[in-house]
C-alpha cells in the first residue's frame, strides 16, 4: 500500500495537514516525531539532551522504516531534518511512496516559528527574529537539495490548511 510521506522544514504545517488530509480522506495518519516520543518514551528535546544528535537520527530511521514498512498510518509526516539523513528520501521513494514537500518561504517560516522558539530544540538558542531568519535562510539552502527529491512540492504560503490540503486531495485522488 502507498503512503504519503509530508515533508519540509519545521513550522511548515507538516502535522497539521497530515491531520486534515486524514479527516478529508478518512486515511490514518501519524506524525514521526510523535511515534519516536512514543515509542522511546522521552521527548526529543530530552532525547537531543541526553544522548545526541547522531543517536537521534539513528533511531529516527528506524522509526521511519517501522512506518514505511507497515501495514498502518498511510498519511506519515516527516521531521523537518528527516529527509537529510541515511538517504531517507532515497528509500521512500524507492518504496514507491508518495512524498510531498510543502514549501514555505523563510518570512512564513520566521513568522510561524517565532512564536514557539523555546519548543525548538534547534532554535533554543536564537535570541531574535533577525537572527531565527537568517538561521532559517541557511538551513534550507543545506536541506533544499533533499526536499526537491520529494516527488510534488506544494507552496504553503498565504494558504490556508483547507485551501492546502485539497490541493494535495486534488493532485492524488
Amino acid at each position: 500500500m502507498k503512503k504519503i510521506f509530508l515533508l519540509g522544514y519545521m513550522g511548515s504545517g507538516k502535522s497539521t495537514i497530515a491531520q486534515k488530509l486524514s479527516q478529508l480522506t478518512g486515511m490514518d495518519q501519524i506524525d514521526l516525531d510523535d511515534y519516536l516520543e512514543k515509542m522511546e518514551q522521552k521527548s526529543i528535546n530530552s532525547i537531543f539532551q541526553e544522548k545526541g544528535a547522531i543517536y537521534f537520527r539513528k533511531i529516527e530511521r528506524t522509526y521511519l522504516t517501522d512506518l514505511a514498512e507497515s501495514s498502518t498510518y498511510q498519511i506519515i509526516s516527516l521531521g523537518g531534518g528527516t529527509p537529510c539523513y541515511y538517504n531517507n528520501m532515497e528509500y521512500l521513494n524507492q518504496l514507491g511512496h508518495i512524498t510531498i514537500y510543502l514549501q514555505a518561504s523563510i518570512p512564513s517560516l520566521t513568522s510561524r516559528l517565532y512564536k514557539e522558539m523555546n519548543k525548538r530544540p534547534l532554535l533554543s538558542s536564537i535570541s531574535d527574529k533577525n537572527e531565527l531568519m537568517e538561521f532559517i535562510g541557511k538551513h534550507l539552502f543545506e536541506r533544499r537539495q533533499y526536499y526537491s527529491k520529494a516527488q510534488h512540492q506544494i507552496n504553503t504560503d498565504n494558504k490556508t490548511i483547507d485551501d492546502i490540503s485539497r490541493e494535495i486531495v486534488a493532485l492524488l485522488f
